[in-house]
């Protein structure tokens, strides 16, 4: 299996990219293994930490492929984005426009939101992790011609200008500097380009002090053993939802940030306390692979409405949607530059 030619195209690899080749890309060093274009790169020990976490969640994929489970992550991912592989933008790109996953993962959220317009698109899914090999598998799986790239966010091996959509769900504050990777990865699109990007908000002070409590305690662990240091958690998650219990708290609690109001008192919890995710559609392992998602990874940053704001600003784009939720904030945002 080699990576399709357009690809060796785009990255300026003249000699084509067949499998075993070795090159060097924007002075880094690359090799193609497994039909997939590698970096072979020294990381962060924190960017390795959270490399190896997300390498281990994505290859259990029967903790994610359900079809209740991509229900709930397609149903979220439109509410935010919107019907994307129906926006009218498209049109702007020309025939086959380059997509760019930067942190693919297994690709689980680029299946969902870009199926419609997958089959005419070159997509490049971009991950840190060897959950690349999962993505491509789960590609080949659908048919789908598509790229993937092992490599570090913050030097992907495309040329500046050269991305019509960039995508990148979740994954700028797993880096070691969520300012510092969205810099990075915009300038990959070209003028008009567009960014569509989701990042965590920073919350609570009981929810602040838990996460990063737990976050160091896991650190300790191989990635097997902090699955199961989370399973316990998660089962009083569901625990709690299950007992569709409704409090009202009585007036609102400045010093915590808990608002007025009724609450499920699973989501008290969850938004105030611990993040324990709960839907009644998933399994026990699939509630666990959201909440391991969020704990194990070493490089976790929580941002503000107002940072992320300036950062797109700083990075040349201008926001044409956001949704600020208790759990994060979506963009999608257009480069400037194009008439």
């Amino acid at each position: 299996m080699t990576p399709p030619s357009w690809l060796a195209q785009l990255v300026g690899a003249s000699d084509g990219l067949a499998e075993g080749a070795e090159l060097t890309l924007a002075g880094e060093s690359f090799e193609v293994r497994d039909g997939i274009l590698r970096q072979r790169a020294v990381v962060s020990e924190r960017q390795a930490q959270t490399s190896d976490t997300f390498g281990f969640k994505w290859h259990k994929r029967d903790t994610f492929e359900s079809d209740a489970s991509v229900a709930r992550m397609k149903a979220w991912l439109v509410e935010r984005y919107g019907d994307v592989g129906a926006a009218g933008w498209w049109g702007e790109y020309g025939e086959r426009p380059v997509v760019l996953d930067a942190g693919c993962g297994g690709a689980l959220s680029a299946l969902a939101l870009f199926e419609g317009v997958l089959a005419r698109v070159r997509f490049v899914g971009v991950d840190i992790s060897d959950a690349v090999d999962v993505a491509a598998d789960r590609f080949t799986q659908r048919g789908l011609e598509a790229a993937f790239v092992q490599a570090d966010l913050n030097r992907i091996p495309l040329p500046d200008g050269s991305v019509d959509v960039l995508f990148s769900e979740g994954v700028l504050h797993h880096t070691d500097s969520t300012r510092e990777a969205l810099l990075a990865t915009a300038r990959l699109l070209a003028p008009g380009g567009r960014f569509l990007f989701y990042v965590y908000r920073r919350k609570g002070p009981i929810r602040e002090f838990t996460d990063d409590h737990i976050r160091e305690r896991l650190q300790e662990m191989s990635p097997q053993e902090a699955w199961d240091a989370v399973i316990p958690l998660t089962r009083l998650g569901q625990l709690l939802g299950d007992l569709e219990v409704e409090v009202d708290v009585p007036e609102t609690i400045d010093l915590l940030g808990i608002p007025a109001g009724k609450i499920d008192l699973q989501r008290l919890f969850y938004w105030h306390v611990f993040k324990a995710f709960h839907h009644p559609d998933l399994t026990l392992d699939e509630l666990n692979h959201i909440n391991f998602d969020w704990y194990a990874p070493r490089n976790a940053h929580r941002q503000s409405p107002e940072e992320v704001r300036a950062w797109c600003a700083e990075a040349g784009l201008e926001i044409e949607r956001e949704v600020v939720e208790d759990a994060g904030i979506t963009i999608v945002a257009r480069r400037a530059g194009a008439e």
